[in-house]
């Protein structure tokens, strides 16, 4: 272990700690990552790799998912990650979702999107859509990299950059000037904590106090499925989902319909997104179930829901499956993320809506502006 201090300590190496690394390291400061794992092997690298900001919720958090964006296309071709796609279509077939899809563009929050055509839909994605397509809204501002490989290779590119990596090693606590870890103490002015869903290893009291829970979402990969898809593809479950959309008044009508259609969507909580890489295979998911500490037995069901919904938004049955896998992330009703502060020179960070990849560079330069005083361009 190191004899040497670092000026901030960061527990936790999945993609929002890697965040507040990332920043902090670019800031100049000295910095070091402690993983309890070898590598990174949870919802960080189980998840689309996909940069979402359109349908975002109103208002912050929507900001730091445009901030996030804007970093990630900085940032990955210096660390060698390949953006595999660019932009976001949702697929819309009826009259209630074209009226959510409307009062959205309406917003701020639809500043450079447009609703397409049905027409121009099926035009840019070869054929896709099927007879009861009304329209897609499209969205320039989401990017997409391939999670499993984009982790460790920002990981590879922050150790070149400077950063120390200690992996296989768990922190046992954490007051600033000193770590107690389970290879030997570290030295730091500073940590940030980002357990994930780890609520017991650190600040178990305080995790508490938040009253969280798990959510295990299920995904899968296809073959590949013979077309290109112009950008990810999601269906119009996400206008009763995510909270940029459902939070207008027109959602409501569009919800009660798809509930009374789809039953078991929502039963397994599904939520469509399409996303493709260079093999040409499809990555789709995803359902979600909740609980204080979700089993890992992942019903058929959930699986043949989201393949349905695939068939409903793309007008054609999906590939065969070639992969299948669960992740848990942290979850909360009511809020998107947490920040808490228990000791002065600590935080601890936890993003509570499965928006990590998201919004993560943007809470880091949040928080360690507030923690560091660092000056980023967020500030300016």
């Amino acid at each position: 272990m190191p004899a040497d201090s670092f000026d901030l300590a960061v527990v936790g190496g999945g993609v929002v700690g890697l965040a507040h690394a990332c920043v902090a390291a670019r800031a100049g400061l000295k910095v070091c990552v402690i993983e309890k794992d070898p590598r990174a092997n949870g919802a960080s690298i189980r998840n689309f790799g996909f940069i979402t900001v359109t349908g975002q919720e109103r208002g912050e958090h929507w900001r730091l998912a445009r901030r996030t964006r804007d970093l990630w296309a900085d940032v990955a071709p210096r660390a060698g990650i390949r953006i595999e796609q660019q932009g976001l279509y949702l697929t819309a077939r009826s009259v209630e979702a074209i009226a959510v899809i409307e009062a959205f563009l309406a917003t701020e929050m639809g500043e450079g999107c447009r609703l397409l055509a049905a027409g121009e839909f099926c035009g840019r994605s070869g054929g896709l859509g099927g007879g009861d397509l009304r329209g897609a809204l499209f969205s320039p501002h989401e990017v997409r990299v391939e999670s499993r490989t984009a982790i460790p290779a920002l990981t590879a590119w922050l150790a070149a950059e400077g950063v120390s990596f200690f992996n296989g090693t768990v922190v046992h606590s954490a007051s600033p000037p000193r770590l107690a870890t389970s290879r030997g103490p570290i030295a730091a002015d500073a940590v940030v904590v980002c357990p994930g869903d780890d609520f017991a290893t650190l600040y178990p009291e305080r995790i508490a106090a938040y009253g969280l829970s798990r959510c295990r979402l299920s995904m899968l990969k296809t073959a590949d499925a013979g077309l290109r898809l112009p950008g990810a593809v999601m269906s119009d479950l996400s206008l009763t989902r995510y909270a940029g959309y459902a939070a207008l008044p027109e959602a409501r009508a569009l919800e009660t319909r798809l509930r009374a259609a789809h039953p078991e969507a929502y039963e397994h909580g599904v939520h469509l997104i399409v996303a493709q890489g260079l093999d040409g295979g499809l990555v789709v998911g995803d359902s979600h179930h909740y609980a204080d500490l979700p089993g890992p037995f992942a019903p058929a069901q959930a699986e043949q829901a989201i393949l349905d919904e695939y068939a409903r938004a793309l007008g054609r049955p999906a590939p065969p499956v070639v992969e299948r896998w669960t992740g848990v992330y942290a979850s909360s009703g009511a809020r998107t993320w947490l920040v808490d502060a228990p000791e002065p020179a600590v935080r601890l960070v936890i993003v509570t809506s499965g928006t990590g990849a998201s919004t993560g560079f943007g809470i880091a330069e949040t928080v360690l502006g507030e923690l560091l005083n660092l000056q980023t361009e967020t500030a300016a």
